[in-house]
């Protein structure tokens, strides 16, 4: 049985996307991480949301333990992002260190670590 390469749950055979978050399934994504302060969190999201090939960024604190999930669509800007960006600073003045995890849709011109 194939497990969902993003949240790990057990998926039905034959399915097209997964039952418990709803990532598709089969697609290839690759994901980033970058190691960043917590005052620069918000200026980090920010940047990666404009990049464009974005799906995902989760925020992490030092013991990896996920702070916040902003689900990336086309368009998403100015009074869309706000919420997230202000939730990004929030979060982040609680941890000294954040890893930021980038899941992307298509491979940048960077080596990334692929997850499909």
């Amino acid at each position: 049985m194939d497990t969902c390469q993003s949240c790990g749950a057990n998926l039905v055979d034959n399915a097209k996307f997964c039952h418990a978050c709803g990532t598709e399934v089969g697609k290839k994504t690759w994901t980033q991480q970058f190691s960043v302060s917590a005052d620069e969190v918000t200026k980090k999201v920010k940047e990666l949301v404009h990049e464009g090939n974005v799906s995902k960024i989760t925020v992490r604190d030092e013991s990896g333990k996920s702070l916040l999930e902003i689900p990336v669509t086309a368009g998403v800007v100015g009074v869309l992002l706000a919420p997230w960006l202000a939730a990004a600073g929030a979060i982040a003045a609680l941890a000294t260190k954040c890893t930021i995890e980038v899941e992307r849709k298509s491979r940048p011109s960077e080596p990334l670590v692929a997850t499909a």
